[in-house]
């Protein structure tokens, strides 16, 4: 299953670059008014799909059993929802002096505006060992906050009870069905972009932006993994790991679509889209990465923990 996942997500990235590509060769396919329509099939289908997908995709009884571990969840929401986008506002004040392409900026701002992603952290959580429960808690909570104001959400979960049994026979290809639709919004997306000669992306604010949001990326875990081990914090080993993840981590599937709500029409989405698609595989790729790591820590934690405990 993990394979599984992970070959999906490698096939998603690869999407990514081939949407772009097809977008930049002949944009006139995907512009609004074009054979595809995306101002109907993007827009309203494409959106609709994503969020209903989505909702439908989320194991709430799941969740209730995580509903205990209130200070774990306040943390993670606190400082995804709160602590993240009002540092990265405060970063960009100090980078608005700079020559980086004032709408990347922007762009890096809804980064850190956006939900968790149910999926990623989750994943990454499980594969250290970590309380993959609180994850799936605050991945899911989280992206709920993010829409709250979409009541098509809460029709998703009312739906979801009713057809739970021929979810869990079938087992739908959720995931697969959410990274084509995802890929086409890009695709048109990037179709606008390639067709307004008035934008220009230069190269030196694009290489900059990767840059941040890396550093974003790790100094954000870095300041997890210290707020939550400290001595009187109240955490387990593998409560941190969950608030690593699920604190530091931004949904592309739930981003892309509400950019494409709130800056319809706006000539410059695709850019201030630029550092979301960035910002989604940097976040897999730093946690892949660190998973060994995290988990050998964890590990010897919880050993620590096991001797030190006083036997009875």
């Amino acid at each position: 299953m993990r394979l599984l996942e992970r070959a999906r997500k490698e096939w998603f990235m690869v999407g990514i670059v081939v949407a772009i590509g097809a977008a930049k060769l002949e944009p006139s396919v995907g512009v609004n008014g074009g054979p595809l329509k995306p101002e109907i099939t993007v827009s309203y289908i494409a959106v609709a799909t994503i969020f209903f997908n989505s909702g439908l995709s989320l194991k709430t009884e799941e969740l209730t059993s995580a509903l205990v571990h209130l200070k774990l969840h306040l943390f993670i929401q606190t400082f995804t929802l709160a602590f993240f986008p009002a540092t990265i506002w405060l970063f960009l004040q100090l980078l608005s002096v700079t020559s980086i392409n004032e709408w990347l900026l922007k762009g890096l701002q809804t980064v850190g505006c956006m939900p968790p992603p149910v999926s990623s952290a989750v994943i990454l959580t499980k594969a250290v060992g970590g309380n993959e429960a609180a994850a799936i808690f605050n991945s899911a909570f989280g992206s709920f906050l993010g829409i709250v104001v979409t009541p098509l959400l809460l029709l998703l979960f009312i739906v979801r009870r009713f057809i739970k049994d021929w979810l869990e026979r079938k087992k739908p290809p959720f995931g697969a069905v959410s990274s084509s639709v995802l890929l086409m919004i890009i695709y048109t997306t990037f179709c606008d972009t390639f067709s307004n000669p008035h934008i220009d992306l230069d190269k030196f604010s694009l290489v900059l932006i990767l840059f941040i949001i890396v550093s974003v990326q790790l100094s954000f875990m870095l300041l997890t993994f210290v707020f939550s081990t400290r001595n009187n914090s109240g955490f387990t080993p593998a409560d941190t790991v969950a608030i690593i993840f699920c604190s530091t981590h931004k949904s592309l599937t739930l981003g892309i679509p509400m950019l494409k709500i709130v800056f319809a029409g706006h000539e410059h989405l695709s850019l201030i889209s630029v550092p979301l698609l960035i910002y989604h595989p940097a976040q897999i790729l730093l946690g892949s990465v660190l998973v060994p790591t995290i988990k050998s820590w964890m590990v010897s934690r919880q050993k620590g923990v096991k001797l030190t405990s006083p036997t009875v």
